[in-house]
């Protein structure tokens, strides 16, 4: 069968099939539409009922809109899709891209922080980045106010840069920021995972900031405060096995606190874009030399009864990392990734951060 993009987007646009579920499915199956038809077959094994399949009109209306606004999709698997993306568990399937699409497999460098920020941290985040643009490096951002929109526009004096938003391609947000990501998307890249017409929502940015991360060899954070957002893309980011700096503040001002603290448990103080430079070099080779298959891992295999019974066990509704039920259940890789697999189109099965699941 095609593995056409209108397939592919079904599955993806299918509740129920996240970037875990999807990045197992499609090396299993060969192609999206194989992955549809075996859908129901997969869900009863797992005990419950397949989710209905994404409409086909509905898929065929967002990909129609996709290109009126002169923008495409790119999938998992593409060559032109991030290696270093690629690299991360839940990568997204899919992105909506308007813009030069070869900046997100050059060295990139994602710097984020407070949308309050003072005017000290917005003049150091806009000549950061304009540096580093300067020397080649792309600056990745999440066009929100403050340390974002520095970044931006800093980066667009002397280079390139990527902008990625948690709405639709079509949405300007923060409504200040319309020209801005309309200058990003001509002049650099702008990325979207949610369909055009989707208007930001909190659950959104948490997405999102695993893509500014995931693009990155390393993230910048300038003046956070404690529990927000930036330096859930700084945790993202060392959980990617990617650098994690961090501009220093004084003790008096709360919106320095996320960043000292992120010195103090190991973070790299900057002062320079030679400091942010010499930090991701290795990461950057790393870029390079990876080819973006997006579909690393061994493909899951056919479960017993058996092998069903053994994980289910295992499972509760506390969150439990995946390579623990390997461990306990005593079962080959492939195999428990095929039972979880089954359970969560059954809908017995949620997924969390950090490779966790539980049972619902």
């Amino acid at each position: 069968m095609a593995d056409t993009a209108a397939a592919r987007l079904r599955l993806i646009r299918t509740q129920g099939i996240g970037p875990v579920t999807y990045r197992q499915l499609i090396p299993r199956f060969g192609d999206a539409e194989a992955a549809l038809d075996a859908l129901p077959m997969l869900a009863r094994r797992g005990g419950g009922r397949a989710p209905p399949v994404a409409d086909a009109g509905a898929v065929a209306r967002e990909m129609a809109a996709t290109e009126r606004l002169g923008a495409r999709y790119l999938f998992l698997g593409d060559p032109d899709y991030s290696a270093l993306l690629a690299e991360i568990e839940n990568a997204p399937p899919a992105l909506i891209v308007r813009g030069d699409v070869a900046l997100a497999s050059a060295p990139c460098v994602a710097i984020v922080g407070a949308r309050n920020a003072s005017a000290a941290a917005c003049r150091f985040a806009r000549e950061l980045a304009h540096a580093l643009a300067r020397d080649g490096a792309t600056v990745v951002s999440g066009l929100a106010r403050g340390v974002d929109t520095a970044a931006h526009v800093g980066a667009l004096g002397s280079g390139t840069t990527v902008g990625v938003i948690a709405s639709g391609i079509d949405i300007g947000f923060p409504p200040e920021n319309r020209d801005l990501q309309e200058r990003v998307a001509t002049a650099g890249l702008l990325i979207a995972e949610q369909p055009p017409g989707t208007e930001p929502r909190a659950r959104h940015f948490p997405y999102r900031n695993r893509i500014i991360a995931g693009l990155s060899a390393g993230t910048v954070v300038i003046e956070a405060a404690p529990k927000s957002g930036s330096l859930i893309t700084a945790r993202l980011a060392g959980e990617f096995g990617r650098e994690v700096m961090a501009v220093p503040g004084s003790p008096l001002d709360p919106r320095a606190q996320g960043c000292n603290s992120l010195i103090r448990e190991g973070a790299t103080l900057v002062q320079s874009a030679a400091d942010v430079l010499e930090q991701i070099r290795p990461i950057d080779a790393r870029a390079v030399r990876s080819p973006p298959g997006g579909f690393a891992g061994p493909p899951p295999e056919d479960a017993s009864d058996r092998d069903r019974d053994a994980v289910v066990a295992l499972l509760g509704p506390v969150p439990v990392p995946v390579d623990e039920l390997i461990r306990q259940s005593a079962r080959p890789t492939a195999v428990v990734h095929t039972v979880l697999l089954e359970l969560e189109l059954a809908g017995r099965l949620e997924r969390h951060a950090g490779g966790r699941v539980s049972s619902l």
